[in-house]
């Protein structure tokens, strides 16, 4: 009843109808809908005001979403996210893992890490580090079919693709180009893509931190053509708005800076 009697109040004060009542349900109006934004945005300013009065040592709490590809969360963001949690004891963080791109606003989502060309503009971003990718294929394939020296020499081979991926993007002379690749196998899964290439199946063209461990252990080579390479990409931590930014978020992505700046994911 209190809560009730308190809403009446603003709506009084206000002038306007926050929310529609019934006996069993309880809605925002499109006016509450506005005022419940600007509210949720004074909690956070609030929440982060005695976040930064807060000792360090006690950390920061809450809820995190966080969203990252597949492989890259799985190899990378979850180990470290680990480590963050265990610094933050009042954490809880949902981890979405997904190869999609996904709308963070809408969902709900703190944090995306990122690796592409960014296209939203109304988004917050920041570079982590650079992505270089690599042109990978195993020893099976290459006794098979050869390496290819040039870019026109990818004609004769078997590209590993992703759904609706006709052409990759080299960079030629300082220029990037596109160049059509074909192939028999596509996946909407970088991970699909990568267990195909350790199988033989073909050449992949993949991030350097993904296939690193794979170099080292002998189970796939890299192929460096002599006119172009794959064009590299940045990794970046995404999120919606540079006003009021939650402490639990600016904590995370200092996290994710350190992470990346210790060199523990630079590229072989």
């Amino acid at each position: 009843m209190a809560a009730s009697r308190r809403l009446a109040a603003l709506e009084a004060e206000l002038g306007v109808r926050l929310a529609h009542r019934t006996t069993r349900s309880l809605s925002t109006t499109s006016d509450g809908e506005i005022f419940l934004k600007h509210a949720q945005a004074l909690l956070e300013e609030q929440a982060s005001a005695l976040a930064a009065l807060r000792p360090a040592a006690a950390g920061v709490s809450g809820q995190l979403r966080v969203t990252a590809s597949a492989a890259f969360g799985r190899k990378v963001v979850a180990p470290m996210i680990a480590a963050f949690m265990h610094d933050n004891p009042e954490l809880h963080v949902d981890l979405l893992l997904t190869d999609d791109q996904v709308d963070i606003v809408g969902q709900g989502i703190d944090v995306a890490v990122r690796i592409a060309k960014l296209r939203d503009n109304h988004l917050i971003a920041r570079r982590l580090a650079d992505n270089p990718r690599r042109l990978c294929a195993s020893p099976a394939y290459l006794k098979a079919h050869g390496a290819p020296r040039l870019l026109s020499d990818l004609a004769g081979h078997s590209c590993l693709l992703g759904t609706g991926t006709s052409h990759w993007i080299f960079v030629r002379n300082g220029k990037a180009v596109r160049h059509k690749v074909t192939g028999r196998f596509t996946a909407s899964s970088i991970e699909a893509i990568h267990q195909a290439c350790l199988g033989g199946v073909g050449i992949a063209n993949l991030s350097a931190w993904d296939v690193a461990d794979d170099r080292r252990g002998g189970l796939l080579e890299a192929i460096e053509l002599e006119d172009a390479e794959p064009e590299p990409l940045a990794i970046w931590a995404v999120y919606p708005t540079a006003r009021m930014v939650p402490a639990k978020v600016r904590a995370f992505i200092a996290a994710l800076e350190q992470e990346f700046g210790q060199g523990r994911h630079h590229p072989v």
